[in-house]
């Protein structure tokens, strides 16, 4: 199935409460709860290649915006889960435009997120070309942990990305107040490969490497061989398949799901990744079956690769309807395609007021004359 490219529409508070038919007054207080390190994220697209040693290379496109753990947060309160997220800032510019892009814009909780004096914000640099993207990053050694009242707080999910031969304590401290915990993983540096390095996977309800990282982790020749590798060690695996989609097993039950990606023209891949995850976590906590879960991921990260930036590339509900209307419309549309996502149908607003969707942008802020 392809989608056409253009600016969707965003409430600045989600049209679909995606759990209402599920929330009871003994709930935790938040659907989501995650933890990791924050950028300023600065995107060039539009380049004809990669920059040239030597060269000057001039950029079609640019965007700001909050990146990092943001990307995810932002994805997670944008489908309509209440999201809290537990970060370091800089006291800089940089830090104070994450924080209020995050909590004023995205309505995300940072009550157990501090400002860290004379800290300087990450940044990273990302240039998208050829469909790929290349990253420059520059940060300074993080601050120190703090305790933080009440943290992890009571959620029903948790994110965490697992770090070989780590153990992060607060990922059993979630588990164990009841919250669900989704993982993936980053590339393994010292190429051990050993799932037996991943002492925080016994935790986890599902884990969601790429292919690659999955075939590594579980010398299989295939990604589908390495997803049904996974259920030995965690409940449920999910393995994206890049342009081919993405497939999972769940060994509970034993039920598998193989979900073709959505063509679409890539403008920036920044943050793709973590708004799979949070369209396959809106639709677990919401109890849909796994093949909806994962054509309802797939479909938020293909949006998002149309526009600028990370975070704020995130789609939002009234942006998937406008584009369920439009695919609708077409006449060459394949039928069965169509029919894979009609699930939307009853969660969709039919008629909601469309609301700009806020964008990266060049420049950080104007002043503002009286």
């Amino acid at each position: 199935m392809t989608t056409p490219h253009g600016e969707g529409p965003y409430r600045r508070h989600a049209d679909v409460d995606p759990l209402a038919g599920l929330r009871t007054p003994g709930d935790p207080p938040w659907d989501v709860y995650l933890t990791g390190t924050v950028f300023l994220d600065i995107i060039f697209t539009g380049l004809d290649s990669a920059p040239v040693r030597g060269t000057e290379s001039w950029a079609r496109g640019m965007g700001s915006s909050p990146g990092g753990v943001a990307n995810m947060a932002t994805a997670l309160a944008r489908l309509g889960l209440k999201t809290s997220l537990a970060a370091a800032f800089g006291d800089d510019h940089y830090g104070e435009y994450c924080w209020d892009a995050l909590e004023q814009g995205e309505h995300i909780d940072l009550s157990t997120s501090r400002t860290v004096p004379h800290w300087h914000s990450p940044v990273t640099v990302s240039m998208a070309y050829e469909g790929e993207r290349t990253m420059v990053s520059h940060g300074h050694e993080p601050p120190p942990e703090e305790p933080a009242p009440d943290c992890p707080p009571r959620a029903r999910a948790a994110i965490a990305s697992l770090t070989p031969g780590t153990r992060a304590p607060w990922i059993a401290q979630a588990a164990r107040k009841g919250a669900r915990i989704f993982a993936d993983v980053g590339w393994d540096d010292t190429g051990r490969w050993d799932l037996g390095a991943l002492p925080d996977l016994e935790h986890c309800e599902a884990f969601l490497p790429n292919a690659e990282e999955a075939m590594r982790y579980t010398r299989t020749p295939c990604p589908r061989a390495a997803a049904r590798a996974l259920t030995d060690h965690v409940p449920l695996a999910v393995v994206t398949l890049g342009a081919e989609g993405a497939y999972a097993v769940d060994g509970r039950t034993g039920e598998t799901a193989d979900v073709p990606a959505i063509a679409v023209e890539a403008l920036d891949p920044t943050g793709a990744g973590d708004v799979f995850v949070a369209g396959f976590v809106t639709g677990t906590l919401a109890g849909w079956p796994l093949a909806d879960r994962l054509a309802f991921a797939g479909l938020t990260a293909a949006l998002s690769v149309q526009e600028f930036g990370g975070s704020l590339s995130a789609p939002g509900w009234t942006e998937i309807a406008a584009w369920w209307r439009r695919v609708q419309s077409y006449d060459d549309q394949d039928p069965a395609a169509l029919r894979r996502y009609a699930f939307l149908e009853a969660l969709l607003p039919a008629d909601a007021r469309p609301w700009p969707l806020r964008r990266a942008v060049p420049t950080i802020g104007f002043r503002t004359s009286a």
